[in-house]
C-alpha cells in the first residue's frame, strides 16, 4: 500500500503512476468517468502517446467515458498540443491525454483538458479529485450509450494553423538540413512530415513510434549525444529533440552542441519580442536570460508557479503573447494556442534562422549566457514541504520567492528548491553566470539537503 501511495501523483499536471502498480485500468476508468461527469457528459477528446501501456489505458478511458454518457472522439496517437487545439476546434467539453510526457517508460498518466483547450488548474483539479474520492457517480442505462467517433486528420489541422502564423516562404527558401530526435514518441509519426512541409531535408533518429525509449525521455542536453553526432555527421543547420508527447523541445546547434532547454525559451522570446514587444510570462524555474532579453526591448517579465497551466493563466491575465517553462523547453505562443508546443517551437526557430544571416551557433552565442543545472532527490510530498520550510528559516534574510517552493535570488543567479508535480522527488535547480559557480551551488545545496534530518 505504501508503494502505491508513493508512486501515484495527483496534481494540476493530472494523475501519474507506474502502470500495473499504482496506475491500473480500474483506476483509469474511474477517473475517466469522474472527468466525464465533471465536464457535463458531452463530447470528450481522447488521445495518447506511443507508450506500450497507452492502448490498454485508452480502452479504459473510453469505457469510463461511455459509462457516464459521454461521446469519446478518438484521435489515436497525436501530440498533446494537438489535443488542446482539437478540444476548441470541436467545441468539446474537454479532453484526456494518456501520456506521462518526460517520465520513464514504466510511468503513464491522464492529463485533463478543460473546454478552453487548457489543462485544469489547481482549483479545478481539486474539484475533480473531490468528486472522484466521493465515488458516487451515476452511470448510464444501456439506451444512453453514445457512439464512438474518430478523427484521423487532427495533426494536419494543427500543422496548418502553425503555418498560417509564420513566414513559411522564407523558411522554405532556405532548404535547411535538419536533424531530428523523436525519442520513438509521437514525433516519429509527425515531425519529419512537418519539417519536410517547411522545405527541410530531414535526418531522423529514434523515429519508430513504438514507445521504446532508446534514450532517457526527457530531452536534456546530456541525453542528446546521438543527435549531436547526427548534426555533425550530416552537416545540419540545426537539430531538434522531442519528449514522448511532443510538448517539449531542445535544440542542437550546427556545431553539434546540445543546448540547455532554457535556450529554447530564451531564443523564442528574443525572436517574438523583436517583432512584437510585450509582457513575458515564464515559470520560476526559467533562466534569468529571459529577463535580460525582455529588458533590452523594454518589456516586463512575470513569474508563475511551475506547471503549464500556471504559466498560461498568468499569460492571459497579463495579456502576454510569448512565454513558457525554461526548465523543460516548453514554448507557449498564445497567438496559436495557450499551451506548450514543440511544433510551434521548431517553426519559430526555423523562422529565426531563415530571417538571419547567421548560423544557429552564432545566434545562440548572442543571447545572455547563464549556466542552469539541476538534481533531484527521492522524497515524499510531506518531507519535501518540511525541507523547504527548513530552508525558508535558514535563508530568511535573502531575497526569496516562496509561492512555489523556495527560490533564493542571488546577485548573478538563483537557487530553487521545490517538490515535483510529476514525480515523488524534491528538485534542486541552480543558475549562475559562471559554470563553476553553478556547480558549486549545486554541490553545496545538495549537501545541505542531504544533511537535513526531518
Amino acid at each position: 500500500m505504501n508503494k502505491i501511495l508513493h508512486t501515484l501523483k495527483f496534481s494540476e499536471a493530472g494523475v501519474r503512476g507506474i502502470v500495473g502498480d499504482s496506475l491500473t485500468p480500474q483506476l483509469t476508468a474511474s477517473l475517466a468517468s469522474t472527468f466525464g461527469r465533471y465536464t457535463g457528459s458531452g463530447r470528450v477528446i481522447v488521445a495518447r502517446d506511443t507508450r506500450s501501456s497507452g492502448k490498454m489505458l485508452e480502452q479504459a478511458v473510453i469505457a469510463g467515458l461511455l459509462a457516464v454518457g459521454c461521446q469519446p472522439l478518438i484521435l489515436g496517437i497525436v501530440p498533446t498540443p494537438t489535443v488542446q487545439l482539437m478540444v476548441t476546434h470541436y467545441k468539446a467539453n474537454g479532453g484526456i491525454v494518456i501520456t506521462a510526457s518526460h517520465n520513464p517508460v514504466e510511468w503513464n498518466a491522464l492529463k485533463f483538458i478543460g473546454p478552453q483547450g487548457i489543462f485544469l488548474d489547481i482549483r479545478e483539479s481539486m474539484e475533480l479529485f473531490d468528486i472522484f474520492t466521493q465515488g458516487n457517480l451515476d452511470y448510464c442505462p444501456e439506451n444512453d450509450f453514445k457512439e464512438l467517433r474518430y478523427e484521423t486528420n487532427a495533426f494536419e489541422l494543427h500543422m496548418q494553423r502553425i503555418f498560417k502564423e509564420i513566414d513559411i516562404e522564407s523558411i522554405r527558401a532556405r532548404k535547411f538540413k535538419v536533424a531530428l530526435d523523436c525519442c520513438n514518441g509521437v514525433g516519429a509519426l509527425y515531425s519529419k512530415h512537418f519539417l519536410e512541409e517547411l522545405g527541410c531535408k530531414v535526418v531522423s533518429i529514434y523515429d519508430k513510434p513504438n514507445g521504446i525509449f532508446e534514450r532517457p525521455p526527457e530531452p536534456l542536453a546530456k541525453n542528446l549525444t546521438k543527435l549531436s553526432e547526427t548534426v555533425k555527421k550530416h552537416n545540419c543547420a540545426i537539430g531538434f529533440a522531442h519528449d514522448p508527447d511532443g510538448d517539449r523541445m531542445t535544440l542542437v546547434d550546427n556545431n553539434g552542441q546540445a543546448m540547455n532547454p532554457q535556450s529554447t525559451i530564451s531564443l523564442t522570446v528574443e525572436h517574438v519580442l523583436y517583432e512584437d514587444p510585450g509582457p513575458v510570462v515564464v515559470n520560476i524555474q526559467t533562466s534569468r536570460a529571459v529577463e535580460d532579453i525582455a529588458k533590452s526591448y523594454g518589456c516586463e517579465v512575470f513569474y508563475s508557479k511551475v506547471g503549464e497551466i500556471n504559466v498560461v493563466n498568468m499569460m492571459m491575465d497579463k495579456d502576454s503573447e510569448i512565454g513558457g517553462e525554461g526548465n523543460c523547453g516548453g514554448v507557449i505562443w498564445r497567438r496559436l494556442h495557450p499551451g506548450r508546443d514543440s511544433y510551434v517551437a521548431m517553426a519559430l526557430m526555423l523562422e529565426m534562422l531563415a530571417l538571419n544571416n547567421e548560423s544557429m551557433s552564432d545566434i545562440c552565442a548572442s543571447i545572455p549566457k547563464y549556466f542552469t543545472i539541476s538534481d533531484k532527490f527521492p522524497c515524499s510530498t510531506f518531507r519535501a514541504r518540511e525541507i523547504i520550510h527548513e530552508f525558508n528559516k535558514r535563508y530568511k534574510n535573502y531575497e526569496c520567492i516562496t509561492f512555489d517552493g523556495l527560490r533564493i535570488n542571488l546577485p548573478d543567479g538563483w537557487v530553487l528548491i521545490r517538490g515535483s508535480n510529476t514525480e515523488p522527488v524534491l528538485r534542486l535547480t541552480v543558475e549562475a553566470k559562471k559554470q563553476q559557480d553553478a556547480k558549486k551551488l549545486l554541490h553545496d545545496f545538495s549537501e545541505e539537503i542531504k544533511k537535513i534530518k526531518i
